[in-house]
């Protein structure tokens, strides 16, 4: 007899509900179109503009904003793990697609933005409620006038990485301000 057997799963002890409540992404949108990509995520950032309804659902926050970067916080919580008790990797994979686009947008004019074409990301250690609260962290690698490449990062709690994430941009509305730039990899 295993603890399954023993325990029901469906009482009404073991039910969760967690209630969720976002803006209606149109107008904020309309809104930030008109800000260059920094004054936008500042604006997010500080409260201006309501953060996009991904954001709201799974419970992430933008903690620090420059230039070809951007870093996210989450704490975890009960409603993203998977049925083995560890985070769902699609709660990494949102927090590094936004993360990358957000550190894109930095360096955008208004008008302007970018739309992920691929994104492909290794795991290097599983997250759970013990990882304490989790960063992502996008930096731009490439800025091109039709394609834009990045790179992304998660860490854990005590700052060790778990996932690492590289992705395509595709870009869309006017010109970005500084054409086919690189930024040089610091270690």
């Amino acid at each position: 007899m295993t603890s399954a057997d023993t325990i029901d799963l469906f009482s009404p002890d073991l039910l969760r509900v967690r209630v969720v409540e976002w803006q209606a992404p149109g107008p904020a949108a309309k809104a930030a179109m008109a800000m260059s990509g920094m004054e936008a995520m500042c604006a997010i950032r500080d409260g201006r503009l309501p953060p996009p309804p991904m954001a709201k659902l799974i419970g992430f926050r933008m903690r620090i904003i420059e230039p070809e970067r951007i870093v996210m916080e989450l704490d975890p919580h009960e409603s993203l793990e998977s049925t083995i008790g560890l985070m769902h990797g699609a709660t990494a994979a949102a927090l590094l697609d936004t993360a990358m686009g957000c550190a894109i947008s930095t360096v955008l004019p208004a008008g302007q933005t970018s739309v992920t074409l691929d994104l492909k990301l290794t795991y290097l250690r599983p997250l759970s409620l013990r990882s304490g609260t989790v960063s992502a962290e996008g930096k731009v690698i490439k800025l091109g006038r039709q394609t834009s490449y990045a790179e992304g990062f998660v860490r854990d709690g005590r700052g060790s990485l778990a996932v690492h994430a590289t992705a395509t941009f595709s870009m869309i509305g006017g010109e970005p301000r500084k054409q086919d730039t690189t930024q040089e990899k610091t270690k």
